[in-house]
């Protein structure tokens, strides 16, 4: 078995217009691109964007067999039944460059009780996102 390098658990996701997509995930949240594979319509048949040892992989909106299976936001009224939940070492920095860049805003800045500090925004498609400075592994 071959050694497994950053995280075990990835978030997948559709969008509608995942090229804009994935050019605001990297502006607004500092994502980087590690591939991005189009499909024959010119979507995105599949992509994946890292941040730090961490990666989200997403698509186009598709009818296929296993996006059957998924919605958007869009499709459910804004509501979302997972959240991705992303360490930052600079939460305030990293909150003011989501904002600057339009995210929609859910739970403001805060330091937290249990420590670090976080906030929740949406992403240009409605995508919930959790950003925050406390890391589980290290406390």
């Amino acid at each position: 078995m071959s050694a497994i390098h950053g995280s075990t658990i990835i978030p997948c996701m559709r969008y509608r217009d995942a090229h804009a997509a994935i050019d605001w995930l990297c502006r607004a949240f500092g994502f980087a691109r590690q591939a991005v594979y189009e499909d024959d319509q010119g979507g995105v048949a599949h992509a994946q964007l890292t941040y730090g040892s961490g990666m989200v992989m997403l698509g186009s909106v598709r009818e296929d067999g296993f996006s059957q299976h998924l919605l958007t936001p869009a499709d459910i009224g804004g509501r979302e039944t997972q959240v991705a939940c992303v360490i930052v070492k600079d939460c305030r920095a990293h909150y003011e460059q989501a904002k600057a860049a339009g995210a929609q805003i859910v739970d403001e800045y805060a330091e937290k009780d249990y420590g670090g500090a976080g906030y929740s925004c949406r992403d240009m498609e409605g995508h919930l996102w959790w950003f925050g400075s406390y890391d589980p592994w290290t406390e």
